[in-house]
């Protein structure tokens, strides 16, 4: 029976008799499904990691944006609200689909290493370790990733999309109580530089709740973005013209001359031909059949072809059978997935320096292969650097869909303690090159102008439905280093095989396995470690260690078991095209869901 099904019982003879001044009869009313409701709109939906930027993307909606713009303006609003987890100059990983369309694209808002960052010339300079302020900088991909995406598929100029995002950074916002803790709790590193430390407690010490964050130097970058866009139209540039100017004035103007001279000061590897000759590339992104769904993911610069190798993997498994979050369904989900990242050190690197295809990767043939060291027993761990627990990380995330189809899933990135801010400009020059591995041979290894792997990582899935017709569209999208690709699993499989609301989904417990190398340097292993939301009873946990293991409990809502955030048909459109939207947001952290 789904959950859905526990809603249809028959009354009984006195619940039958209970009307007004009927008195007080147990059990006529189903209790709630979920902590949250799942919220249900025709319009459009919207989850964001924080209420200001879904209330942004609202706004963008209601004015008649679409998907696209509205995700653009609150993944810039995110670079302000969100200036813990997420900075305009940091990176911005997009899957978009349009209206009508039958697959999915990916923008790789995820910058490079400069021309003369070679793995000897960083070993010479800093060693086997990659301190942050400047060696692991990389060009910021978070502002050609908007652009880009805004260009190619949305309707709005850039000034319109960042009207929000420069209001809340000139005038400021009061932070929240999660906010506010997370800038102390990010203080213990970045309060080392002045920079960052005079913007984000500002009175010397960590904000409280209710003080309000201000950003005039960050709000005056986006500004003359959006300047420069509004003087190129003016003569005569069009839209197009307009953007690519905006995207110009930052790749090519006064902002990259500074980052490339705070950058090599620091000890990093940037100068300005790395920033004027970057842009964020457009292309199909790879997928995966999983029953009847075409499960969109974004490419090998990013950590989403896990995602779809374990839904390869578990594709020949009977999960429903097994029950959710059983001993059987737990070990099947974490062994896919350790598989996983063990091609992930294989084979995962930007697509533009390796030689695996992402076809091969998700060749059926293949799939089957891993499928079958599947056993009774978990597999051992992957060889790793060291005996370190592993550094989880985190972002935020967006996803928004509307009446057309149109959707939009992102999970831009960068925290306030991974590097210096610049002064002159409110952002950091992303250290995204924390990623990439210091090791010859190894497919993610450092190269000049190449992406590093990174974890953000987004979905865009595409339901078959009886008879044709348009498909049923879902987005998910989550924060939490290595988390991410397994929450999202997870959250996708509770839709999936086990009908769960979009809320339910989100909030049911998980697994985070760590029998790999951690995604962030010196990428330690987490030495086997199966993290287990105390939700999920202990007879499943003790079964799982008796299988070989090694379970640790987390709290319940573990905030490091990651967000993940979900938007998708309810209700595909029918012969009339209206169609019924729903939204998940993840209590674990201030994700917020608005609908309409």
């Amino acid at each position: 029976m789904t959950i859905a099904q526990g809603f249809e019982q028959p009354l009984t003879p006195a619940a039958r008799g209970a009307g007004m001044g009927g008195g007080v009869v147990p059990g006529v009313f189903a209790g709630a499904e979920s902590m949250r409701p799942t919220l249900l709109g025709e319009r459009w939906a919207v989850v964001a990691g924080h209420p200001l930027v879904s209330q942004v993307a609202a706004e963008i909606l209601g004015r008649g944006g679409n998907a696209v713009d509205a995700g653009v303006a609150a993944g810039l609003a995110s670079n302000v609200v969100q200036a813990d987890m997420a900075n305009f100059g940091g990176i911005a990983p997009v899957l978009v689909r349009t209206a009508g369309s039958a697959t999915a694209h990916s923008v790789a808002g995820v910058g490079r290493w400069g021309r003369a960052a070679t793995l000897d010339a960083m070993l010479a300079r800093h060693g086997g370790k990659l301190p942050l302020g400047g060696a692991p900088s990389i060009v910021p991909g978070a502002p050609s990733g908007w652009i880009t995406t805004l260009r190619e598929f949305g309707t709005l100029s850039f000034a319109e999309a960042a009207a929000p995002a420069i209001e809340l950074a000139e005038e400021g916002f009061p932070l929240d109580v999660r906010t506010a803790h997370s800038l102390t709790v990010m203080g213990r590193g970045f309060s080392q530089w002045e920079s960052s430390r005079a913007v984000y407690w500002p009175e010397g010490r960590a904000p409280r709740p209710g003080e309000r964050l201000t950003q005039p130097e960050l709000g005056a970058l986006l500004r003359s973005l959006a300047d420069a866009e509004t003087a190129a139209i003016g003569a005569g540039a069009g839209r197009d013209g307009g953007l690519r100017a905006a995207h110009d004035a930052f790749y090519r103007g006064e902002p990259a001359r500074r980052i490339a001279e705070f950058v090599t000061a620091a000890g990093g590897f940037l100068d300005v031909g790395d920033l004027a000759s970057f842009t964020a590339e457009v292309g199909e992104a790879p997928a995966v059949r999983f029953g009847d769904r075409t499960v969109h993911v974004t490419p090998a610069w990013s950590q989403g072809l896990i995602v779809a190798q374990a839904l390869g993997v578990l594709g020949g498994h009977d999960l429903a059978a097994a029950g959710h979050n059983s001993e059987t369904y737990l070990h099947l989900v974490t062994e896919a997935l350790k598989l996983a990242f063990a091609e992930r050190e294989r084979h995962y690197g930007d697509p533009a320096h390796t030689a695996a295809d992402p076809a091969d990767l998700l060749a059926p043939a293949r799939l089957d292969a891993l499928r079958a060291r599947i056993g009774h027993r978990a597999l051992p761990d992957l060889p790793a650097p060291d005996d370190g627990r592993p550094r989880i990380g985190s972002t935020t995330a967006i996803v928004v869909m509307d009446a057309d189809g149109n959707a939009f899933a992102s999970s831009p990135s960068d925290t306030a303690d991974g590097a210096p801010l610049i002064p002159g400009l409110g952002i950091l020059c992303s250290p995204r090159g924390v990623q990439s591995r210091l090791v010859a041979g190894h497919p993610n290894v450092i190269a000049p102008g190449k992406r590093p792997c990174v974890t953000p990582a987004a979905m865009i899935t595409l339901t078959d439905r009886p008879g044709g017709g348009e498909p049923a569209v879902g987005a998910l999208a989550c924060p939490g280093g290595d988390v991410i690709v397994q929450a999202m699993l997870q959250a996708f499989l509770n839709d999936a095989v086990f009908g769960m609301t979009a809320q339910q989904a989100v909030e049911a417990p998980r697994v985070f396995g760590s029998s790999f190398p951690g995604g962030f340097h010196p990428h330690p292993s987490g030495g086997g470690l199966l993290l287990v939301e105390d939700r999920i009873p202990a007879a499943v946990r003790d079964a799982l260690a008796a299988r070989g293991h090694l379970v640790r409990p987390w709290p319940a809502y573990e905030f490091d078991a990651g967000s993940v955030q979900t938007v998708g048909d309810l209700v595909p459109p029918s012969l009339d095209g209206r169609r019924v939207l729903a939204a998940g947001a993840d209590p674990r952290r201030s994700a917020y869901a608005a609908a309409r």
